[in-house]
């Protein structure tokens, strides 16, 4: 395993930190009792929802784990979260009659980082990984007093670079190919959407840190490709979605196994943020190409 030691498990396998539910307590403890490294998604828990969860997850495993947070990117005003919200609803009126779902209040999701992370210092997780930015100096500074290993994720050279610089152990080469919400950072006129096999090995020639390859491995052929291209761990998300002990809901499950490589999207529909899933009518209906014109927060029913 080489560098891959640095979280110290059994095998170079990290199940990715999937916000929104999936990864329940026994799906994390599962990978990490196997050998892997299991993850917390925590980026949408309350603080006090995100101890309750580490502290089901020790309950479950006396091997390590992670926690995966979202780094801030910015903050909104009273006036900015209801002029967005409103027209959330707007947007998603024709869906809520299409299934006969009734009307609720929509908060924007702005749990408190800074209270996040103070739960991850207080249970002492063996490892915090993030994703969306970089912590402070202060922050990296009480991650390592704790002992903590750090994990950043990047999707290109240079944000990985930057990684390295504020001190974090390892890094997340994030491919193109990768589900969920892109992970970059530092901003650029297009998104950055550098397949796997082509980011790792560019990345592993500019740090020194250890690489962790992500996106679209599902099988020991994309392990081993990636180790030959440097990468001395990979990381998994929507392979682990379909497990027993996933907490994805049915239908998401059963959506995952029923379509193939030309179903997926790229798409700002969701969150506002660009992130790749399957291809279904709501993508559709709110497709769009750039960031601007989707005129919506991070947001969630109540």
């Amino acid at each position: 395993m080489g560098e891959a030691n640095v979280f110290n498990v059994k095998y170079p396998i990290i199940q990715a930190g999937m916000a929104g539910g999936a990864t329940s307590p026994q799906l994390v403890a599962a990978v990490s009792n196997y050998g892997g490294l299991g993850t917390i998604g925590g980026g949408y828990m309350s603080p006090d929802n995100l101890r309750k969860a580490i502290q089901k997850v020790k309950t479950l495993t006396n091997q390590p784990f992670a926690v995966n947070l979202f780094i801030p990117e910015q903050s909104f005003t009273a006036e900015e979260i209801a002029v967005h919200s409103k027209r959330g609803m707007e947007l998603t009126h024709s869906f809520r009659n299409r299934f006969g779902l009734t009307t609720k209040t929509v908060e924007k999701v702005q749990e408190s980082f800074e209270q996040q992370f103070e739960v991850v210092l207080e249970e002492q997780v063996p490892v915090f990984s993030f994703t969306f930015g970089v912590p402070t100096d202060n922050q990296v500074a009480a991650l390592k007093a704790a002992g903590i290993v750090t994990c950043g994720t990047a999707t290109t050279v240079e944000e990985a670079i930057h990684i390295e610089q504020v001190g974090i152990d390892a890094v997340v080469a994030q491919g193109s190919e990768a589900g969920g919400h892109r992970g970059s950072f530092i901003q650029s006129e297009y998104l950055p959407l550098i397949g796997t096999m082509a980011l790792v090995p560019q990345i592993v020639d500019h740090v020194t840190i250890p690489v962790i390859a992500a996106g679209g491995i599902m099988d020991e052929r994309g392990v081993a490709a990636s180790f030959a291209l440097g990468a001395t761990c990979v990381q998994l998300g929507t392979a682990f979605l379909t497990t027993i002990e996933s907490a994805a809901h049915p239908l998401h499950k059963e959506q995952l196994l029923q379509h193939n490589e030309e179903d997926t999207d790229v798409t700002y529909a969701f969150s506002g943020k660009a992130a790749r899933g399957i291809r279904n009518a709501f993508i559709e209906a709110h497709t769009c190409t750039r960031l601007e014109e989707i005129p919506l927060i991070q947001f969630k029913m109540q």
